[in-house]
């Protein structure tokens, strides 16, 4: 099940009042959040499963990608 991340969440309220221009003017900004974003959930998920271990065995960036369900947006 593909979840919304809260960088995409405020993206998407924050675009209905951003003109075009603007908008491209904040994508750049968007995009390296979104990827800070990323960096940070797959740490946690690498830190728990290794001093926890045993978690479905997945990696940072597997359960990132299974439960945001990204092709780089």
């Amino acid at each position: 099940m593909s979840k919304q991340s809260s960088i995409e969440f405020l993206q998407e309220c924050l675009s209905i009042h951003l003109t075009h221009e603007q908008h491209m003017q904040f994508d750049g900004l968007f995009q390296q959040a979104k990827a800070m974003h990323k960096d940070e959930i797959e740490n946690a998920v690498n830190f728990g499963t290794t001093q926890w271990g045993g978690w479905e065995a997945l990696s940072g960036e597997d359960y990132y990608n299974k439960t945001f369900n990204t092709k780089e947006k």
